[in-house]
């Protein structure tokens, strides 16, 4: 698309966004990158204008009007702020996952979590930055008993491309609703990457990011 193309589509951006569209239904409405959204709509004040009034017409209450702009402004700092992920970004923000959530015993790569977007970054990052045997990941799951366990079986294999057959036996834990009641239907699930050297070189690269805030000794 030329250069006039674009004009266009900026212009346009800039009217919506004086519209109160947000910064992804300006991209999907243009079919363009939501960070070429923001940069060109930067200068323009988003002050969220509700297309409806509820179910019984009730006008949004100002505070709630106020969070949803703060909310869009902070998205759009962010986005000038990141800008296009590097390989290094990439590096540095798994490397902090795994510091957190990854298992530290030696032997094997696990990391567990909820988020299924965490989850694809980690294990994109992994496929990426090594050269890994597929046949040896595995995703196990925890999942309380009465939910759907096929469900969230299917849900985790297409989420991060990893085959049923490498999903071992699931923990299946009795739901107590004393202690929550809100629960993640799909479970928690734990990628697991048997390679003693993997693991020491992913620890190895956390020692160093980490060693110059080491307390002595």
């Amino acid at each position: 698309m030329g250069n006039g193309g674009k004009y266009v589509e900026r212009q346009r951006a800039l009217e919506l966004r004086a519209e109160a569209w947000t910064l992804q239904e300006i991209a999907d409405e243009l079919g363009v990158s939501k960070g070429s959204v923001s940069v060109w709509v930067r200068d323009v004040e988003f002050i969220p204008k509700p297309r409806n009034r509820g179910h019984e017409g009730h006008k949004p209450h100002p505070l709630h009007v106020r969070k949803l702009a703060e909310i869009e402004r902070c998205r759009v700092e962010a986005d000038a702020l990141i800008g296009e992920l590097s390989p290094r970004d990439l590096d540095m923000f798994c490397l902090a996952l795994y510091a957190g959530e990854g298992a530290k015993t030696e032997g094997a790569l696990k990391f567990a979590n909820t988020n299924p977007t965490l989850s694809r970054v980690f294990l994109a990052w992994l496929r990426g930055a090594f050269d890994i045997d597929e046949t040896r990941l595995r995703v196990t799951l925890y999942l309380h008993r009465d939910l759907d366990l096929q469900q969230a079986n299917e849900f985790w294999s297409a989420a991060l491309a990893v085959p049923l057959a490498q999903f071992p036996k699931p923990y299946r834990a009795e739901a107590d609703n004393t202690i929550r009641t809100n629960r993640h239907i799909y479970g928690c699930a734990t990628i697991g990457y048997s390679c003693r050297l993997t693991h020491r070189r992913v620890m190895a690269m956390i020692e160093a990011v980490t060693s110059p805030f080491a307390l002595p000794g």
